[in-house]
């Protein structure tokens, strides 16, 4: 027996491989790592192999931390920038006040 036309198209379309947003795939992590729901329901509901949610769930556990890591080398950023315009406004003055004494001669 010959498969059908659509069965030939159903077996093309399951072979491809689906690509998933990180808000996707954080959004299934994090039902998966609250445990109010099995992983086997979770993968159903969102038409998933288990396999797949058990390793979004643990590369989500796995770097939660780097949520805060962050937030610390935003604040560093912005006392680098915080010092890097001191200096431009330091440079600035410094330029103007040679630029009158070169204008005097």
């Amino acid at each position: 027996m010959s498969p059908k036309i659509g069965q030939v198209i159903i077996f093309i379309l399951k072979g491809r491989k689906r690509k998933y947003t990180s808000q996707f795939k954080a959004k299934v992590a994090f039902k998966a790592a609250k445990g109010d729901k099995t992983i086997s329901q979770i993968a159903s509901e969102y038409g998933l192999h288990p396999q797949q949610v058990r390793v979004w769930r643990k590369e989500f556990l796995e770097n939660l931390h780097l949520v805060f890591e962050r937030e610390d080398q935003a604040k560093e950023l912005k006392k680098a920038l915080d010092k890097a315009y001191k200096k431009i406004g330091q440079l600035e003055v410094e330029k103007d006040f040679l630029s009158r004494i070169l204008d005097n001669y």
